[in-house]
Parts: structure tokens; sequence; C-alpha cells
């Protein structure tokens, strides 16, 4: 198999570390990120697959250049690591999927990918696991500049955003937004609703907790969606990818006031 690159592995290094200093710091988030490590581990592990070579600058292309059967192959090793070390309900669900075949399990993949919010939950853990990595190095490889006015999609695979990201640019910062599964990062308005489009500020409420400075909720009272923000020019270490998973309670309040996140984190929060 390719060999994993040290750029690669210094990122997955780099958000296991997080984990561990953020589990640390934050009890309340101590048993998710322990988790989360474990999975962070795995998929740092994964292997490359043989087609990870720069995928075409074309919308969507992406997601045609992953390697389903490689992604496949590594299931098994999943359904262990989870069956052993996951929640309950998740662990549950692995047992679901025990003795899957390969072509049943590329199956799967392939159902994921078609579709944008899949009704089983359950299968969109696995498929995303295993997806990720790949479609990340896949993103970084393509050499395909996005254009600097995206629209709400990833640019690179057309997939939601996960969450908001506010970097330093001057004496302020810019927004943009993290890809649920390739994990790029693309430039968007500060003023705009990624969902519906709203661009009124008065409806775009921004609501942070007491004890958690780096992390927001950024609401939209017009279509009732959310995602967060993990502001780096508050904390300049901050891994939002990270960040976003330690501050759970901001999904639960969120959800107590009617609102609907954009797309789940990995995960389910």
């Amino acid at each position: 198999m390719p060999p994993v690159s040290s750029q690669g592995r210094n990122i997955w290094t780099k958000r296991i570390d997080r984990a561990a200093e953020l589990a640390q710091r934050n009890p309340w988030a101590k048993e998710v990120l322990e988790f989360y490590s474990r999975i962070l581990q795995f998929q740092k592990e994964l292997p490359e697959g043989s087609r990870s070579g720069a995928a075409p600058p074309e919308k969507a292309a992406l997601r045609r250049s992953l390697d389903l059967d490689e992604s496949a192959r590594s299931f098994a090793g999943l359904i262990v690591m989870i069956t052993k070390h996951g929640p309950p309900k998740l662990a549950e669900e692995a047992g679901r999927f025990h003795g899957s075949s390969s072509t049943q399990v590329r199956g799967l993949l392939e159902q994921w990918l078609e579709m944008a919010h899949p009704p089983d939950e359950g299968s969109s853990f696995f498929a995303r696991v295993l997806l990720q990595p790949q479609a990340e190095r896949l993103a970084q490889a393509s050499g395909f500049a996005p254009d600097p006015v995206a629209g709400n999609k990833c640019p690179y695979c057309q997939s939601d955003p996960q969450l908001a990201v506010i970097r330093p640019e001057g004496d302020g910062g810019k927004r943009l937004l993290l890809c649920s599964l390739c994990q790029s990062e693309w430039e968007f308005r500060r003023i705009l609703c990624p969902a519906c489009g709203e661009q009124h500020h008065e409806k775009l409420p921004r609501y942070s907790a007491e004890g958690i400075s780096t992390v927001r909720v950024e609401a939209c009272e017009v279509c009732r969606s959310y995602l967060k923000s993990v502001d780096m020019t508050v904390d300049g270490l901050a891994v939002p990818v990270v960040d976003e998973i330690a501050t759970a309670p901001l999904d639960l309040w969120a959800a107590e006031q009617g609102f609907r996140k954009i797309q789940l984190n990995l995960m389910g929060f």
C-alpha cells in the first residue's frame, strides 16, 4: 500500500494531541474525546487507497475518485474497534454489520455518497470514518483552486459544511466553512446563512457560553438552522474539527431552542 506522508501523519497527530488536551481541560467532554481519539488513531492508520492521486478539478469529482474497495477492506477492523471501545448504542449498531461482505460494505458506502442526508445515521457514522481520510488526501492533492466566492457546498466534493472557522486576517478575521467530508475550507461571507442565504444581521444571531470562548453557535432565525464556529483569533492553537466536537453542550442548547444543525459531526451531534 502507498505510504502515508509525514505531512498527513502530522495532521492526525495534531488532532489526537488536541483531543487529549481538551479532554483534560474539560471534564464534561472527556468521555466523548477519548472515544474520538480512538477514531482518529484508526483513521490515521488507514491506507491511502490505490486511486488516491489528484482528483479532477470538477464539482463532485472527488467523490467519484474515492477508492471504495480499499475502504471496504478496512471495515472489519473498524467494527472490531467500535465493538470493543464504542458506546453501547454504537457497539450494538456495529454488531448489526458484523460479517458483512466487501460487496455489501461497498454498497453501503456508495449509498451514503449518493444521499446528502441518509436516513440511517448508524451507517452514516461508519461511512464517514472510512471515507473522510481518503477524501481529505484527495482534496489536498488535487491542486484545485476553488472559486474565492464559493457557495454553501464544498467546492471540492459538494458536501455540506460541518462548521465555520474564523481565521485571522488583518485586524479581524475571515469566515471559512469546513467540509463535512473532505475537511477542506473555503471562504464564505460573515453575514450570510449557509443554509438559506439569509443576509439580515438581526436574523443571524450568534450565541456563546460562559467558559467556552473559542466556539459559538451561529444560527438563523429564518430557517432555524445553525452551525458552530471555531474562532482562531481567540485561540490560535485550536484544531477546528476537534474543538467543535469538544463543545457538545452548545449543540444540546441549540436543539433545545429549536435549531437544527446543518450537518451533524462525526460523533452524531
